[in-house]
């Protein structure tokens, strides 16, 4: 909470292993039967200085391959939404947010959630986010699937609550741990276009990491 406020902040114990993160990111909100998603796109390192922070915010915005990663990512959201969804519409795009160690890209897409249809029907079209497979989605995952060596298990997995009146808020399972016989496992990734380069990727998972990396320190000091 100290070192990555985040919207999503959890703890849950399931015995022999525990979850916990500060994930910025929803999988899926329904609320007053409107489905809500917040692709996040584009990603920049924070300085530390507020001026510097704003300067490297206005070159995120122009910068052509987070924005192309963005730009997919939105419309992957829309396709996803508009197969249980009606009136799908971007209520904010490329919006700048400021975390504690990175500067995101942020838009929202929403939809009214079409009578009769059941929240794990909308878990299932939206399942796993865009901002974590890729686009198309299932040729992504194939992908993700023949070239990542390591298995992803709960990384990028999503937790959170279903209501008996069909609410929904789930987090993307991403800034986050598994605890596992005394072990803290912990990823992150970089999306991936034609205009990428292997260094900036790699600079930016690291970027990610960083305030994981921090609260380990940080926690070796108060034990």
């Amino acid at each position: 909470r100290n070192i990555n406020p985040s919207p999503y902040l959890f703890f849950f114990d399931y015995g022999d292993y525990k979850l916990m993160g500060s994930s910025p990111e929803s999988q899926l909100i329904i609320q007053n039967d409107r489905a809500i998603v917040h692709p996040i796109a584009g990603t920049f390192k924070r300085t530390g200085e507020d001026a510097l922070d704003q300067e490297m915010a206005e070159k995120l915005l122009a910068d052509p391959k987070e924005n192309a990663e963005h730009v997919m990512l939105v419309d992957l959201a829309r396709n996803d939404l508009s197969r249980l969804c009606d009136d799908v519409s971007v209520n904010y795009y490329r919006k700048i947010q400021y975390y504690s160690h990175v500067i995101h890209l942020v838009s929202e897409v929403t939809g009214k959630v079409r009578p009769g249809t059941n929240p794990f029907e909308l878990m299932a079209v939206t399942f796993p986010a865009g901002t974590l497979s890729g686009a198309p989605k299932f040729r992504a995952m194939e992908l993700i699937d023949q070239y990542e060596p390591t298995q992803r298990g709960y990384y990028g997995g999503c937790l959170g609550f279903m209501g008996f009146d069909g609410s929904c808020n789930h987090a993307i399972m991403i800034r986050s741990f598994l605890s596992r016989d005394n072990t803290l496992f912990y990823q992150a990734g970089a999306g991936v276009v034609a205009a990428s380069k292997p260094e900036s990727e790699l600079q930016e998972v690291n970027n990610k990491l960083g305030a994981l990396k921090k609260a380990i320190l940080f926690a070796q000091e108060i034990v």
